[in-house]
């Protein structure tokens, strides 16, 4: 069994009255006290933190080992009621010591005991705090399977409940699997309306992610128990027909083979939108069921588009104010719903929700302010509205930049996913983000310790130097400095140097005046970037080296034999280039890349040296076996660098 520390020690105070009555040696007295303790508590969070922070807690608690039935049903339910909904409160009755007395007290011979401590103990399981449950002790299973058996509903919900706190990863979904906890939570589904949202619940958390476990839940009394989870769609309880929908979202997405009928899938697209309209939790937790659904598959965005959800979603936006949780569900689904479909984005701008998502950029709640980022960074991934300019004014950048300073890092996170989109702006806007600070930020956030902040920004400063003009660059470069870059393109971590050698990428690329950053400070940029070429072994990271060497050859003379000796250094023979190895690379993306740097080098009036050169180190006979490639690209790239030696041998 799960277990915490026990604590026998109780700290009142004399400011309330009451306090002394649950110290009381009267039996009475202290029923009397804990009933009122009870009654005060109840739907009343301030009472609760009040008496927590008093220390009634452990007094309530020390009547669990009491003799007399009455005085420990009221203990349990006001520790219960003290767990209900606040953490504090969980937290109160584990330190107090309550938790082993619940358990003991499962096993009572007074029915109104055995339901008290399992109700207590529901509510402790709703809470993180709850004990992890050891699935793989044999005590601990037979002890769940007993509680799952039980006619008794609190008994069954606690089950239940346990199975939804603790079973988090694959073995512990095999091993309930393999105990038969399937076919004792399935036989539930046909009992009360609490027994059958339990059960839904469970199979969910048993089921999710894994093959295995819904093969084998599909499988069960051939295929009766799908039959029943999909009925219950139907059910007249909105909180069920939520609880069915995870369930078959779930097998759904664990597995290719069921559930993948366009009915179904419709079906379900419409219960979740008809969900939306529930003022409570079901409501508030319908949208993040309806992401779950749609996350990552075309074909049903497309479902979606056509039952209306976007403007089903927008319907939900105008019925302000909405809880957090609602708003934060809203914005997830509208993300997904517009990360992939240009026709979701067209209805998303044209009922102008990016006004409602621009407005919750400064909401006070920080996951609401993380789901506008990823909803707007879904939206912004139109390249045909980034072209107009739509996203690049001050309206949306500023509340942005604002965000890169937010206090929770995953905040920060997705404002720079946001503007890693948004700055690729391929219209000459970019102009706007600098003036607003952004800049100055993103460069900031490069020297972070956290690899997220400083990988995204990283990755938004190359976006915002994509196409950028001469004036955006000399700004952007300034702030950066020469330095900055190199030690980015060494970071220690291989995704930030991928990153950092395609914002490098992006500067040289273009006129000359570009290629000339890469030999700022004594050339320390290209000198990392040679570094990195000849001791990388991702292949990531050797294509964006090429890129970058690719666009310095396509210089001047100078430029290209700086190119020249990054690839044949002088202390290097022709066993050692890895030039060579790249062309003979199993990936066609780092051939065409390596093959692009000799279609550069082989032009200008010193072509017939570089070309002797490469004969000497056997680049010329790998590029001539290069012309049958199979992949067209590598191909096509030899033919011409072929073309090119012939004449430059002329």
């Amino acid at each position: 069994m799960p277990t915490t520390s026990a604590s026998s020690a109780v700290c009142l105070s004399s400011s309330d009255p009451i306090l002394d009555r649950l110290a009381s040696s009267d039996c009475e007295v202290k029923l009397k006290a804990i009933r009122e303790v009870k009654n005060r508590i109840i739907g009343n969070r301030t009472k609760k933190l009040s008496y927590i922070k008093l220390g009634a807690v452990p007094a309530v608690a020390a009547a669990l080992v009491d003799s007399d039935p009455n005085l420990i049903v009221q203990s349990a339910a006001t520790l219960g009621s003290f767990a209900c909904g606040v953490d504090s409160g969980v937290r109160a009755v584990l330190d107090a010591g309550a938790f082993p007395h619940f358990i003991r007290l499962l096993s009572a011979a007074d029915e109104k005991v055995v339901d008290a401590a399992a109700r207590s103990l529901r509510m402790i399981y709703q809470s993180k705090l709850a004990p992890k449950y050891d699935f793989f002790q044999q005590e601990n299973m037979q002890f769940l399977l007993s509680l799952l058996i039980s006619e008794n509903e609190n008994l069954t919900g606690l089950g239940a409940g346990i199975i939804n706190h603790s079973c988090e990863t694959n073995a512990e979904q095999n091993i309930l699997c393999y105990a038969g906890v399937l076919e004792k939570l399935t036989s539930l589904l046909d009992g009360s309306l609490s027994q059958r949202d339990a059960s839904l619940e469970s199979l969910v958390a048993i089921i999710k992610n894994n093959s295995k476990a819904v093969s084998k839940f599909v499988e069960l009394h051939s295929g009766r128990a799908l039959s029943s989870v999909t009925e219950l769609t139907k059910d007249r309880y909105p909180r069920t027909r939520l609880l069915a929908c995870l369930c078959l979202i779930s097998v759904k997405n664990s597995s290719s083979c069921y559930l993948q009928d366009i009915r179904i899938k419709t079906k379900l697209v419409y219960i979740l939108l008809e969900l939306l309209d529930d003022s409570g939790q079901v409501g508030d937790e319908a949208s993040f069921a309806f992401s779950s659904l749609i996350a990552e598959k075309e074909d049903l965005h497309k479902l979606a588009f056509e039952a209306n959800a976007i403007n089903k979603f927008n319907c939900v936006l105008q019925k302000r104010p909405l809880n957090p949780k609602r708003l934060e569900g809203v914005f997830l689904a509208l993300a997904d719903l517009c990360s992939k479909l240009e026709c979701c984005r067209s209805s998303f701008l044209s009922l102008q929700v990016l006004n409602l998502v621009v407005d919750a950029l400064i909401h006070e709640d920080a996951s609401v302010r993380t789901a506008a980022c990823i909803c707007l960074r879904s939206v912004s991934r139109s390249i045909k509205n980034l072209s107009a300019g739509r996203f690049m004014n001050e309206r949306v950048v500023f509340p942005l930049v604002h965000l890169l300073s937010d206090l929770s890092t995953s905040v920060q996170v997705a404002a720079l996913g946001a503007i890693s989109n948004i700055v690729v702006d391929f219209m000459p806007h970019k102009s706007t983000f600098i003036q607003c600070g952004g800049i100055k930020e993103l460069v900031q956030l490069t020297k972070c310790m956290d690899l997220s902040l400083r990988l995204n920004a990283v990755w938004a400063l190359r976006n915002m130097v994509f196409l950028a003009d001469k004036m955006s660059k000399e700004g952007i470069f300034l702030e950066l400095t020469a330095p900055s870059m190199a030690s980015l393109i060494c970071d220690p971590e291989p995704s930030v140097q991928e990153q950092a050698l395609a914002l490098v990428r992006n500067f040289v690329d273009g006129c000359v005046y570009s290629v000339e950053y890469a030999f700022t400070e004594d050339g320390i940029i290209i000198d990392a970037v040679g570094r990195q070429l000849r001791k990388s072994s991702k292949i990531e990271i050797s294509i964006q080296g090429m890129y970058v060497l690719c666009n310095i050859a396509s210089g001047n003379e100078f430029h290209k034999e700086a190119v020249m000796q990054v690839l044949f250094p002088q202390d290097e023979n022709e066993s050692h280039s890895f030039l060579n190895q790249f062309l003979q690379s199993n990936d066609s993306r780092l051939r065409t890349a390596a093959v692009w740097v000799i279609v550069n080098l082989i032009t200008g009036p010193g072509v017939f040296g570089r070309i002797v050169n490469l004969r000497s180190f056997g680049i010329v006979s790998q590029i001539k076996r290069m012309v049958n490639d199979s992949c067209m690209d590598v191909k096509l790239r030899a033919k011409h660098a072929i073309e090119q030696i012939t004449s430059g041998d002329s």
